[in-house]
């Protein structure tokens, strides 16, 4: 009742051609506009928690909201980098916790039984399906399991299966020695660490889960690696004729993140090359290269990088990068990159690299084309007279 009085006011006082969302779990838009003046306009939008990291956001109508309202609001849940979920079909409890819920209600059970206690139970999810749940969901696993025949050869070998009386989805009454049992599990699990410690841990492991699906593309990982093109493509300085060339270019700036860092919270080796190949990226972005130079079969590999350590990153510590271009020719590009600590103004590493130039498709150097040539020259011409840095074409040697 709160909640349709609430968005009755709202509808009343708010223009017509205004969308008005709201979150819930589970109940029905249909209901919840009863009241409306305007229910074409109401949509729900379910987030997950925390609603800043997962991307998922189930948008769904009800049976007077109109399909611009429903397109609208996926519209907007997509540009603030979520991933907007239609849920075509209004029902109880949406999809996403109607499948949670399933799950929920076994653990009771199986708490309540004596079988196993809570830590055991997310030990078997932890280790196991869990880990294949956030790259491809249950279907798509299944449809694995089947073999060459996929999901039809499952359904038919294991289908048999779901006649054993295995699970038990009618809830079992929430008694006092559940409850107990339930909080002391998780208390167990939890430890000395606090609701914020836990939370920490659980962003740190969600950030690290999503960067690693984004080297393969899929899930999360995929809904992340096109959110950051976006906001990089968004936010990138690009170079115009005319535009002053700074000496050296400052394109880049980030934070040391999670899973950058060792046991000791310190930025790896592997890390600090990392940090510099999104600066690099700035500087491709900058003359051109972007996804539509990399669509046309054009791109810059790396052939040759010297890495100089200097002094240490921390977790969080916020970077700042310079770039300066040391030589140029038909498919050759040659830099230097310097990395700083953006608070203390200290050097703490620096990379001399060389690339190529390549047709990706035919796996051979080629000339630069011609819109970054022209920017590539522009900035060479500022560069070529600045004060080579020292440590340029330094050798690694023992000296005797």
């Amino acid at each position: 009742p709160l909640k349709r009085t609430l968005l009755a006011e709202v509808d009343a006082v708010t223009p017509p051609d205004v969308l008005i969302a709201t979150s819930t779990s589970g109940l029905l838009v249909t209901r919840l506009a009863e009241e409306c003046i305007h229910p074409e306009r109401i949509v729900v939008g379910h987030p997950f928690n925390p609603v800043y990291l997962l991307p998922l956001c189930e948008v769904v109508g009800g049976s007077a909201t109109s399909p611009v309202a429903v397109t609208a609001a996926m519209t907007i849940y997509d540009f603030l980098d979520m991933y907007p979920l239609l849920v075509r079909n209004e029902v109880d409890g949406h999809l996403s916790d109607r499948l949670q819920e399933a799950m929920w209600r076994e653990i009771l059970h199986i708490v309540n039984e004596d079988v196993a206690t809570t830590g055991e139970l997310d030990a078997s999810i932890i280790y196991g399906p869990g880990l294949r749940w956030a790259a491809m969901g249950t279907n798509l696993i299944f449809h694995l399991a089947g073999g060459n025949d996929g999901m039809r050869h499952m359904l038919e070998q294991f289908g048999p299966a779901l006649q054993l009386p295995w699970t038990k989805l009618e809830a079992p009454e929430l008694t006092e020695d559940l409850i107990d049992r339930m909080v002391a599990g998780t208390a167990d699990q939890a430890g000395d660490r606090t609701i914020a410690e836990l939370e920490r841990t659980r962003d740190a492991y969600l950030i690290a889960v999503m960067k690693a699906l984004r080297a393969v593309d899929i899930g999360a990982g995929k809904i992340f690696a096109q959110r950051e093109a976006r906001r990089f493509d968004e936010g990138a300085a690009r170079w115009k004729p005319g535009t002053a060339i700074a000496q050296p270019l400052e394109l880049y700036r980030c934070r040391v993140e999670p899973d950058w860092v060792d046991y000791n919270d310190h930025m790896t080796e592997a890390a600090f090359l990392t940090a510099f190949g999104w600066a690099s990226d700035a500087l491709f972005r900058y003359i051109g290269d972007d996804e539509g130079y990399r669509a046309a079969e054009n791109s810059f590999y790396t052939v040759e990088t010297h890495v100089n350590y200097l002094r240490e990153a921390l977790l969080d510590d916020p970077l700042r990068f310079t770039t300066q271009v040391l030589g140029l020719d038909d498919k050759r590009l040659h830099f230097y990159h310097q990395m700083f600590n953006a608070d203390t103004g200290e050097l703490l590493c620096t990379t001399e690299q060389m690339l190529l130039h390549v047709d990706t498709v035919a796996a051979k150097a080629t000339p630069i084309q011609p819109g970054p040539r022209r920017a590539l020259e522009a900035i060479w011409e500022v560069h070529q007279d600045m004060e080579r840095p020292t440590n340029v074409g330094r050798v690694m040697e023992v000296k005797r």
